[in-house]
């Protein structure tokens, strides 16, 4: 994406707009995904590599993306990365990140003040980190005008009530007080639990596992589908193999349940799935493959001009 382009598409009448705030060699193959085996990277090698893995390196790719929906007149964004300048001292990839992810929304033609809704599909800190932004040493909301729908068992999971995740990642605590207290304070964050309707083509969904709130949006618009997982996938692998599970999730067993039940749906209805971290085309359908799932079609996307301002 240039400054002078966007990448987009439209799914019925909901424009999807892809803002990449980084992309490449993440981790180890076989240690972002633990039960993966080297056969399975080497044996899908013509399709996995160079996007999605790098054999000489043995080495998942990965992106860290903003997914912004055009809905029903409103502006969504769909998680919203690092941020800046936070302190994630377990977390090396992301301490003191500095990145240019605003200008990329810009690039894109959207503004903070345009965004009305932000959706969280996880508390984790590459998917919340833009919530808000350093002002004058105060973490203040990056998004005035917006609602941050926050799902409520991941709220309270990272939240200081629950010491922060029981102190088990000590990240968390830093993370939960930089991007999702400010917000909270601010008035702005909407808890929310099992199903909530955001509008008329745009629904959210529980799928736990991942972490005990993460979840996943659907969108239906003029008979077309699609669903955003969040990190149920990490790598195109898992669908290949959906009990194969990232050394993120949580509950490994819940993880691996709620994986296939989203991918068994999206294979059944013929969904654009949307994971979070899925480089190169980024988005994809999959089929049904004997009692697993293989790649369809992978998502083709249309640079064109971007225009800045609400949409009527």
């Amino acid at each position: 994406m240039t400054s002078e382009s966007k990448q987009s598409l439209m799914l019925g009448d909901v424009e999807i707009i892809r803002v990449v705030e980084w992309q490449g060699a993440f981790a180890p193959a076989r240690g972002l995904l633990a039960d993966s085996t080297a056969e399975m990277w080497q044996d899908n090698e013509a399709w996995l590599a160079p996007d999605h893995w790098r054999p000489d390196e043995d080495a998942a790719v990965m992106a860290l993306q903003t997914w912004v929906l055009r809905s029903a007149g409103r502006t969504v964004l769909v998680d919203t990365g690092v941020g800046n300048g936070r302190e994630r001292p377990h977390s090396p990839q992301f301490h003191h990140w500095q990145g240019d992810f605003l200008g990329r929304l810009a690039a894109a033609g959207i503004r903070p003040e345009d965004v009305d809704i932000v959706v969280n599909t996880h508390l984790h800190a590459d998917h919340v980190g833009w919530n808000t932004h350093d002002a004058a040493g105060e973490w203040l909301p990056t998004f005035p005008n917006a609602r941050y729908l926050i799902p409520a068992a991941d709220d309270f999971h990272f939240g200081p009530r629950n010491s922060y995740g029981g102190g088990l990642r000590p990240d968390d605590g830093l993370m939960y007080e930089d991007s999702v207290a400010p917000v909270h304070r601010a008035g702005q964050a909407v808890l929310w639990d099992g199903v909530h309707r955001i509008d008329e083509h745009l629904t959210l969904e529980s799928a736990p596992g991942h972490t005990p709130g993460s979840a996943v949006l659907r969108v239906t618009s003029g008979g077309e589908r699609a669903v955003f997982v969040g990190d149920l996938l990490h790598s195109p692998v898992q669908i290949l193999a959906p009990s194969c599970n990232s050394c993120f999730c949580l509950d490994a067993d819940q993880a691996a349940t709620t994986r296939r039940r989203i991918l068994e749906q999206a294979a059944a209805d013929r969904e654009l799935v949307f994971p979070a971290h899925f480089a190169g085309s980024g988005a994809l359908e999959i089929r049904r493959e004997a009692d697993t799932f293989a790649p369809a079609r992978w998502a083709s996307w249309r640079a064109s001009e971007a225009t800045g301002g609400r949409r009527a």
